[in-house]
């Protein structure tokens, strides 16, 4: 019975968990495009995936372009 309630539990969560990251995570393409230059001058040692390009985008927010930092506050809206 633990065996099975615990099996039930893992289940539950596996399915929950990644509809909850896959949108936060993700990138749309035009912001992809919009900032491609900027993420190879300030971030291209981040490996994608979890967030971490968006969190090294908003380290370096005062040296992005102007475009890309357009791009990213469009995002958040």
């Amino acid at each position: 019975m633990r065996y099975s309630l615990s099996l039930l539990l893992i289940v539950l969560f596996a399915g929950v968990a990644p509809a909850k990251a896959a949108p936060g995570g993700q990138i749309p393409d035009d912001v992809k495009e919009r900032c491609k230059s900027d993420y190879s001058r300030l971030c291209s040692g981040v490996m994608p995936g979890g967030g971490r390009v968006l969190a090294c985008f908003q380290a370096h927010k005062d040296e992005v372009s102007p475009d890309c930092a357009d791009a990213l506050s469009k995002m958040k809206n």
